[in-house]
């Protein structure tokens, strides 16, 4: 009888934690509007002095 008294104590606290679904999020407190930049990516711009920065060649990278 005792563990009865235990299990119904456990399902009610149960109940009070998980008893409900939590509150829907809106759409609109999901997203942001924001700007964007009419440059392109952040102003970044192409210069050919930093290009090398970028390459890739897999020669290069076997070190052949």
């Amino acid at each position: 009888m005792n563990n009865d008294i235990a299990i119904d104590v456990d399902a009610a606290a149960r109940q009070a934690r998980f008893g409900k679904l939590p509150e829907r999020i809106r759409f609109d407190d999901m997203t942001t509007d924001v700007e964007a930049d009419p440059r392109g990516a952040g102003g970044a711009t192409y210069n050919p002095e930093n290009s090398w920065k970028f390459y890739s060649c897999v020669a290069l990278d076997l070190g052949l």
